[in-house]
């Protein structure tokens, strides 16, 4: 009984599976998006300049095991610019967290579905908070079309199970 027990603790820990994290399945509107989150997001539209314009963006978020889960994406309509609308919102993202090049990492991301040009991108840094304390934030960065994507988690420390989780979990229909 004892070895069983264990055994299915040392499961639940391997697998990323713990009270903390409740993977379930989320499609953000009608964006194709599928991925993981470990709880249940809110959600909310803003419009942000991007590209130039006004542009409403989707944002869903939820705070799980010490880490905050993020994903926000935007349609660019025609804008010709979608590459460098991307490669912005990435150095914004790194600015706000004040990481520098010693402290961030980028790496090819696959997303099934998403569009090869510009590729996907995981960017990997360090920072800090507003209020001065350290923070980790992985980022990644992608396109569908005229879609614009991040998907982020920031924690005080990333564990590496559930990051591997939420970012694998991404995909297009």
């Amino acid at each position: 009984m004892v070895w069983g027990l264990l055994a299915l603790l040392v499961l639940l820990v391997a697998t990323g599976c713990s009270p903390k994290l409740n993977w379930r399945d989320v499609q953000p509107g009608n964006s194709g998006l599928k991925l993981l989150l470990p709880c249940k997001p809110d959600q909310g539209d803003k419009i942000v300049p991007l590209g130039g314009r006004p542009t409403k963006m989707t944002m869903l978020g939820c705070d799980a095991g010490g880490a905050t889960f993020a994903v926000a994406l935007a349609d660019l309509g025609e804008a010709p610019n979608v590459p460098e609308v991307l490669a912005q919102w990435q150095a914004l993202t790194l600015s706000n967290m004040k990481a520098t090049p010693a402290t961030t990492q980028s790496r090819p991301l696959r997303v099934p579905g998403a569009s090869e040009d510009p590729a996907p991108v995981l960017v990997v840094a360090q920072g800090q908070r507003p209020d001065g304390s350290a923070v980790n934030g992985w980022a990644a960065y992608f396109t569908k079309g005229s879609q614009v994507v991040q998907v982020v988690m920031y924690a005080s420390a990333i564990e590496p199970v559930a990051a591997e989780i939420y970012f694998a979990s991404l995909k297009f229909d």
